[in-house]
């Protein structure tokens, strides 16, 4: 700002006068100096100039609050999603006795509880976006067109996915290096070609959308606006990875991985400053894992795999 042209300063006092005050006479003849109330205005423009500096991508409505509120609800609904699949199941002849005798229906019914609960989940998030926040969802969300510069954007999008491939190939090496002495949970979706067929579906058509909406899109503006973009990669990627380890339980390497594996995703959505990047790295990295899978099972039909 330049203040030689700002309006809003008052003009230069005569010599021997006080610049911005006015003198009322007393009545033994001598002036006192009435002060004038403090303008709003450096206030007003210390907050516009603070708010300036944030970057445009971490501009978002929401705040801890909402946040916190997301989490409870999130919670929450984990328990009334358990109730009406089981009364879903009930009417079908399937009661709670036979699901926890039976690992297939458990892997149903934990499979379709989480379907159930993404939709929830991302329904929530359009409504406090449109309804409570007035914004357009996808772009405030953080589904921002890929700025590619002089890159051709289709060449970019492929670069991303084959990124994801060798991320995936990277980890999968990795990973070999120690493999899990347990069965991990998550093998027991895997163990009958129903379970496997749905795991698979959810883990290339739910699983990238609603996980980068909520962690790149929803999680990580928060954190880092109020921290930093270096502490906003690290603990949404951290929680990323974390969220999954119950899957992964007694493989403390493979969830040590998917910690980094949520870094680097988190990592591209603050490089690129838009989700569409983390996507298509997430998108192409669980393609991978999900198609060696389909590949070493024979096309679902040996299953479960030999350990």
């Amino acid at each position: 700002m330049n203040i030689d042209d700002d309006k809003s300063f008052p003009p230069e006092a005569p010599e021997g006068s006080s610049a911005g005050h006015d003198s009322a006479p007393r009545s033994d003849g001598s002036s006192s100096e009435i002060s004038h109330e403090l303008s709003p205005a450096p206030v007003q423009e210390s907050a516009a100039a603070a708010v300036s500096l944030i970057p445009d991508d971490l501009r978002v409505p929401w705040s801890w609050i909402d946040v916190l509120a997301f989490i409870l609800l999130y919670l929450v609904g984990w328990f009334f999603v358990g109730i009406f699949v089981t009364m879903g199941f009930a009417a079908f002849g399937i009661t709670l006795q036979h699901i926890q005798k039976s690992v297939t229906q458990q892997s149903l019914f934990s499979l379709l509880a989480q379907a159930i609960l993404d939709f929830g989940v991302f329904a929530y998030l359009v409504a406090q976006v449109r309804l409570q926040f007035g914004r357009p969802f996808w772009r405030t969300i953080g589904w921002r067109p890929l700025e590619t510069g002089k890159t051709p954007r289709a060449l970019a999008y492929l670069g991303l996915l084959f990124g994801g491939f060798i991320l995936a190939m990277m980890i999968t090496l990795a990973s070999a290096v120690s493999p899990p002495k347990v069965k991990m949970p998550i093998q027991s979706f895997l163990q009958n070609r129903q379970s496997a067929f749905f795991f698979i579906l959810m883990g290339v058509l739910l699983a990238p959308l609603i996980e980068e909406t909520l962690f790149r899109g929803y999680l990580y503006p928060v954190i880092a606006r109020s921290f930093s973009v270096s502490a906003g990669v690290l603990v949404t990627g951290t929680l990323f990875g974390l969220l999954h380890a119950q899957q992964l339980w007694g493989g403390w390497l493979q969830i040590g991985l998917l910690v980094v594996v949520g870094i680097v995703l988190t990592f591209a959505r603050a490089a690129t400053k838009t989700v569409v990047a983390s996507y298509l790295l997430h998108l192409s990295y669980n393609s991978y894992q999900l198609i060696s899978f389909v590949v070493a099972s024979h096309g679902l039909r040996h299953l479960p795999l030999p350990q």
